[in-house]
């Protein structure tokens, strides 16, 4: 790939809050935006950079039931409080920033948020493919799964077209489902560094200590699935999500194919 400038001021916003994130070097940045930039990815940008860092990385119980201390809803809004989910996991950490993500939304008068929909947003422990919360946090494509049920915006796995602020889902390995090796994270960019291309990335990590950016060389990665938010006043339909989403809840005990992955999730080349 050749380095190519940025195009337009909304990328170049979006190289600025990068910047003040410390997340790449703007000289160094490839430019993948092929696409018309939409308005979402600038607040998740945003919810990033009022995140904590660090923390602390776990996945235990501990972790877990942290996590759902979080979320508070109080007086019909919602609060986020990231430092009570320390440690913190992948899929919890890209959920706060989703969910601060809508908040900041709300606060500009582009999606509103009732009583109803915060709480169908809870994660109240729930397994996989149960809830909105058990789709986000299922193996597989959890999130890209959410995006097309309730019409968030598109999935695709075509990296020409990311954006920062995408969400990403990546796998280690091919294997997607009960045995597979991935990571939830949201996308940043991608840079060249001593011909070697390495894709920057936002989450809970373990070399980070929790939550933070980090950069892995592009070629150690099998499958990715970006999801991108581009009509978040769908969200008000998430209190009617089916109890359980057979085909995520699936996938506790077996492994999907990849074609399989994009005909549940409607992800494009």
């Amino acid at each position: 790939m050749s380095i190519l400038p940025t195009r337009d001021l909304f990328v170049s916003a979006l190289l600025l809050t990068l910047a003040t994130l410390g997340a790449i070097d703007n000289e160094n940045l490839v430019s993948c935006a092929t696409t018309n930039n939409t308005p979402c990815n600038g607040y998740v940008l945003a919810a990033i950079n009022s995140m904590p860092r660090g923390g602390g990385y776990g996945v235990d119980t501990s972790a877990v039931n942290n996590f759902g201390t979080a979320i508070r809803i109080e007086n019909e809004k919602m609060s986020i409080l990231p430092k009570k989910s320390e440690p913190s996991f992948c899929s919890g950490a890209t959920y706060l920033v989703f969910l601060k993500t809508l908040l900041l939304l709300q606060e500009q008068q582009k999606v509103t948020l009732p009583l109803s929909t915060l709480q169908a947003l809870l994660p109240n422990h729930l397994s996989d493919g149960k809830g909105f919360w058990g789709c986000w946090n299922a193996n597989g494509p959890g999130v890209a799964r959410l995006f097309y049920s309730l019409k968030l915006g598109p999935s695709f796995s075509d990296l020409a077209a990311a954006q920062p602020g995408d969400f990403l889902k990546f796998f280690w390995t091919d294997t997607i489902g009960a045995k597979e090796h991935g990571h939830l994270v949201i996308f940043l960019g991608l840079e060249k560094k001593e011909g070697v291309t390495t894709i920057t990335y936002w989450s809970s990590n373990k070399s980070t200590h929790g939550y933070g950016k980090k950069s892995i060389a592009l070629s150690h990665l099998h499958h990715m699935i970006f999801s991108r938010l581009t009509t978040p006043q769908n969200i008000l339909n998430a209190s009617s999500l089916p109890k359980i989403d057979s085909y995520l809840a699936s996938l506790l005990v077996r492994s999907s194919s990849w074609e399989e992955v994009k005909a549940y999730c409607h992800v494009s080349n």
